[in-house]
């Protein structure tokens, strides 16, 4: 049983929430056995319609393979946790977020109908047809209407969350607390830029470096004429290596470059390179101890600017998601949550007094060194997740770092020109 990722599931309830797994999924392919008008809860005089968590549960044990009984009576059971008790925990989720939803119609928060079409739009895609799509839906439980109404509450919710965004500049002592993590993360980080040709196109480039190291073509400009990644807008810019990733081949070449040397050609699976090693962070240095040098910086200018915007961008970000926390825990606190009676003849309901007597025994069994749990079925924290609206999966990725894809790691092939030069 993969617990951890069945209650990380369980934690981002919601429609939108399933469409992470595409639509397959949402909800129980049986038919709930409660009625229409059934209510589990009131969030501020707003029900939460019974079947809704039912079908949510039912939709998560067949996601999960926990379908048959003694599977799931035994999965409830190493969670210590009953059919009640995960009722609740699945009605608590819902609350939170209708509590959410009402502050963000009190705060005046709307959403573009064309908005909410494109994110459709983009969940369509991955189907071959309409009459696909339509069958998605169906086994999902859910009309198109009901799904634009789950992307729109969604995107309500994080559009009411940026209202919290905060003006406040980071102190001096906050952004150097975080400086100093950067300065032991990345020191020795080395920043570059490529021109990435076709592997087929030797000759050109060969003939680009020789005009580099002539002085005949700036670098910049050549990687805007010449270089076939997606870096070439930005003069080749490919940020720094500490903070991403790049195939053996790049990262080999950079490694025996200093500023502003440019390599020679190197080839990987992506194509031939050009390299220019832009600039290198080496931190300030300090002894502790027991005689370590330890990187340690006094001023956060000592840190390259985009590093500093970088810190400075995740503080306020920081603030901002405190603020809402705050806000929705107090928001819930004082608003009137009535959880009604668990209604008898559930589909997830199961009698627990066997499963919980099999795994106390498994317990005791384990402790006294007669048999183990495997690995793979170990229960684990219950863990939460942040849950995006779906974004288009047909939309352009790079696959090098966040500005080039002709970088990324991945590549082993080995033929690797290291000659440099200074330019």
């Amino acid at each position: 049983m993969k617990t951890a990722r069945f209650m990380k599931a369980v934690c981002a309830v919601g429609v939108v929430a399933a469409c992470s797994w595409g639509l397959a999924g949402c909800s129980s392919s049986e038919p709930a056995t409660v009625t229409e008008d059934s209510v589990a809860a009131t969030v501020n005089g707003t029900p939460i319609p019974e079947a809704q968590v039912t079908d949510y549960i039912e939709g998560l044990r067949q996601q999960y393979n926990l379908v048959e009984e003694s599977e799931w009576g035994t999965y409830l059971a190493q969670m210590q946790m009953t059919p009640e008790s995960l009722r609740e925990n699945i009605i608590n989720q819902y609350a939170q977020m209708e509590v959410i939803q009402q502050g963000a119609e009190e705060a005046g928060i709307t959403v573009d109908s064309a908005e909410v079409d494109s994110y459709v739009d983009a969940m369509k895609s991955n189907y071959g047809d309409d009459e696909q799509w339509q069958q998605a839906l169906e086994g999902a439980g859910i009309t198109e209407d009901q799904y634009r109404e789950e992307i729109e509450s969604q995107l309500k919710g994080q559009r009411f969350m940026e209202t919290f965004e905060t003006d406040e500049e980071p102190s001096n002592d906050e952004l150097l607390q975080y400086g100093q993590m950067y300065a032991q993360s990345y020191d020795g980080a080395k920043r570059s830029s490529h021109i990435l040709f076709d592997s087929s196109d030797a000759a050109t480039a060969q003939e680009v470096l020789d005009k580099i190291n002539s002085g005949e073509l700036d670098f910049a400009e050549a990687a805007q004429q010449y270089s076939k990644d997606s870096s070439a807008t930005n003069g080749g810019d490919v940020g720094w290596d500490k903070m991403t990733s790049f195939v053996e081949p790049y990262q080999t070449a950079l490694d025996g470059l200093e500023v502003g040397q440019v390599s020679g050609l190197v080839t990987s699976d992506y194509g031939i390179h050009i390299i220019k090693c832009t600039d290198e962070f080496v931190a300030p240095k300090t002894t502790d101890e027991d005689g370590n040098e330890v990187a340690t910086i006094e001023s956060i200018d000592q840190l390259p600017e985009e590093w500093v915007e970088q810190i400075s961008t995740q503080l306020k970000s920081q603030k901002q998601n405190e603020a809402y926390q705050e806000w929705v825990t107090q928001a819930v606190e004082e608003a009137e949550i009535v959880i009604n009676p668990m209604p008898e003849g559930l589909p997830y309901d199961v009698d627990m007094s066997q499963y919980e007597s099999e795994v106390e025994q498994e317990a005791i069994d384990e402790n006294a060194g007669v048999s183990s749990t495997p690995e793979d079925e170990q229960v684990t924290d219950v863990e939460t997740e942040n849950v995006d609206v779906p974004e288009d999966a047909s939309a352009d990725q790079d696959a090098a770092t966040n500005e080039g894809e002709g970088t990324a790691e991945g590549s082993t092939n080995d033929d690797t020109s290291t000659e440099s030069t200074t330019n």
